[in-house]
């Protein structure tokens, strides 16, 4: 999955515009993501993460949490 990611940011990313409206930037919670809860737990927050990202989402500073969130996602 990191592969994946770190392709998407050599040689997606270049080529696209900023369109980002989260900080960190998706490709870079992802990676965090997964390297502090793993693949399935990491992966799974990316894709909650990346369900956000819409124009209706107002976006903002959105931190990897230190723990797995105890409550439902």
């Amino acid at each position: 999955m990191l592969s994946v990611i770190r392709f998407y940011r050599k040689f997606i990313s270049p080529i696209t515009p900023p369109s980002c409206r989260f900080y960190p930037t998706c490709s870079q919670y992802g990676l965090e993501a997964i390297q502090k809860h793993g693949a399935f737990k990491g992966g799974l927050l990316t894709v909650i993460r990346l369900s956000k990202c819409h124009p209706f989402h107002r976006g903002g500073i959105d931190h990897v949490p230190e723990k797995w969130p105890s409550r439902k996602l």
